[in-house]
């Protein structure tokens, strides 16, 4: 089982490689979206792959966002 601690790491480590890629977009927006994917796949049983997965949703997200708005 997972605890908080490695799910904040994953949430941050998460965050930090998005605002690499991703460094027009506020890092409290990325955050905040970042949390919601994770949740949304948090308890599935794809946990191993939770930190990629979650980036991946995050980041197309986040672009989509971005494209709405241009």
């Amino acid at each position: 089982m997972t605890t908080d601690i490695d799910d904040e790491d994953t949430i941050r480590q998460v965050v930090d490689r998005l605002q690499e890629k991703l460094s027009d977009i506020p890092r409290d927006r990325i955050e905040a979206v970042a949390r919601a994917e994770f949740d949304a796949l948090n308890g599935r049983p794809v946990h191993d792959y939770l930190s990629i997965l979650t980036e991946r949703a995050a980041k197309k997200r986040l672009k989509h966002q971005a494209d709405a708005l241009n």
